[in-house]
């Protein structure tokens, strides 16, 4: 893994506007579903392109993942909204790239991340 992205990462992270999916957040009581998998999905847009993410979009995005069996968890953006970091589950990889498809939305990259690492 290149150095500089894992370390440029958290300062992404820490400086970005989340854009929630609206749908409840994992909780460490949840058994994990040993067939869903973690991706973290990275986007980028034209400038201005998520200004019009509403509860609206949400709803629809999370119905069209449904259908595939992928779930969006949460989204983090740089301060221009140009780019996003995106976690979501499903069943594999291809369901992932399935349901950006059917939202129509960029995928610059799919990282399978099944390992959380907690500051505490």
């Amino acid at each position: 893994m290149n150095t500089t992205r894992l370390i440029a990462l958290p300062t992404v992270l820490i400086a970005a506007q989340a854009f929630a999916a609206d749908a409840p957040p994992a909780t460490s009581t949840q058994t994990p579903d040993p067939a869903m998998h973690r991706y973290m999905i990275e986007r980028t847009f034209p400038a201005g392109a998520l200004d019009g993410v509403d509860a609206n979009v949400k709803r629809q995005v999370n119905d069209k993942n449904s259908t595939v069996g992928v779930r969006w968890i949460q989204s983090y953006a740089n301060a221009d909204k140009t780019k996003t970091y995106c976690i979501y589950e499903g069943p594999d990889e291809a369901s992932v790239r399935k349901a950006a498809e059917l939202n129509q939305l960029p995928v610059d990259r799919v990282t399978e991340v099944p390992v959380t690492l907690l500051p505490r």
